[in-house]
């Protein structure tokens, strides 16, 4: 087994909001360059978890390393500071800035730039003058991922990025996830509702179900035994 201090590690980790627990003794740990399909019916506690993660939830108890840092007691700027990048649901585009200022006010230096980010969405890069609310939703998904990358994280959180998108951006949107997975050095998880799509782009998985985890292992191996994946998703 290897030594080598995980990109995140949470152990027994209870959230939720103000008295409201969400999420219970949830622990899993993540390595450098793993990816992790976060999977389970609406209302179990997936969205919470990336929320915690980024620090916008009440923290109860448990722990969260960040490359063997605690952060569970930080604040949601210093998480970004350290490298945690995230792909809100509703993408959170700035109507009134153009596509080109919704990234570049979120650049931070590092690998990731305007013509890196233009090579991975050439859709992003055409619209580039448009203003954030004269574009498509799927040209806003695009973008949303794009603007994460401009901060250059080491691990990036997305929630649902396939939801309510054409087939056609679905197959965009999956290899570009494919490509930052294979390619780019980055850690990911990856919430979402498409659990086959999810589980055939990364590596290991996790159900969640009231709260509380009901499967942690290889995307692989659920993959291959729909029954079970229906089960622990649909007849829990």
């Amino acid at each position: 087994m290897s030594d080598a201090t995980p990109a995140l590690k949470l152990s027994g980790v209870r959230a939720g909001y103000g008295e409201t627990v969400v999420l219970e003794d949830v622990g899993f740990s993540l390595p450098e360059r793993g990816s992790l399909a976060v999977l389970g019916r609406n209302g179990v506690g997936k969205t919470t978890l990336l929320s915690t993660l980024i620090g916008h939830t009440t923290f109860h108890s448990g722990t969260i390393e960040h490359q063997g840092r605690p952060i569970e007691r930080l604040p949601a700027y210093e998480r970004s500071r350290l490298g945690i990048g995230y792909v809100p649901q509703e993408r959170e585009i700035f109507p009134s800035l153009s596509v080109e200022e919704n990234l570049t006010v979120a650049a931070h230096p590092g690998r990731w730039t305007l013509e890196r980010v233009y090579e991975l969405f050439p859709g992003v890069a055409s619209r580039r003058s448009h203003m954030g609310n004269q574009i498509s939703g799927g040209e806003q998904q695009m973008l949303a991922i794009a603007r994460a990358l401009m901060g250059n994280p080491s691990l990036l959180l997305m929630d649902e990025p396939l939801e309510g998108l054409a087939p056609i951006i679905v197959e965009t949107l999956l290899e570009a996830v494919q490509r930052l997975i294979r390619e780019e050095s980055l850690t990911m998880i990856l919430v979402e509702q498409h659990a086959k799509l999810a589980l055939e782009v990364t590596q290991s998985a996790l159900v969640l179900n009231r709260g509380r985890i009901s499967y942690l292992g290889e995307s692989a191996a659920l993959l291959a035994d729909p029954q079970r994946l229906t089960s622990l998703i649909v007849g829990t």
